[in-house]
């Protein structure tokens, strides 16, 4: 009797094991900031006078072209990268995307506030985490 057990008890160990497995790699890999890409540039923003009217919308797609290499080596916390396959906070502003996600947007207008303040990436990547990992 113990013997016909003994296969679906290690069934049942591998599953557990691969499904913890899983869930750490994809937490480890879900918040993991992207290196900025040397010679990056806003050349594929999208235009903020695209969204003349609606100021915040604005003021973060003018961060986006402002410090393009800031918002590249930053990862997306609405999950992005995930669900479109952006390559970091700056592929959101080369879309509309950016336009109607409040987590873009709070992102990038943190984020160049903070390089207008001297803040280094490590330091934008921490406080960016602290506020809008969730």
């Amino acid at each position: 009797m113990a013997r016909s057990k003994t296969p679906w008890v290690i069934v049942a160990v591998a599953v557990v094991a691969i499904g913890a497995l899983v869930l750490v790699t994809r937490s480890a890999s879900a918040g993991r900031h992207p290196e900025p890409r040397p010679g990056i540039t806003a050349a594929d923003v999208l235009p903020p006078s695209t969204y003349a009217g609606y100021d915040q919308i604005v003021r973060a797609y003018e961060a986006a072209q402002q410090v393009p290499q800031v918002l590249d080596g930053l990862y997306c916390h609405c999950q992005c990268r995930e669900n479109f396959n952006h390559r970091s906070l700056l592929s959101c502003f080369q879309s509309e995307h950016g336009a109607s996600c409040d987590i873009c947007m709070g992102e990038a207008l943190m984020a160049a506030e903070m390089h207008r303040q001297g803040k280094t990436l490590e330091e934008i990547r921490q406080a960016v985490d602290a506020r809008f990992r969730s």
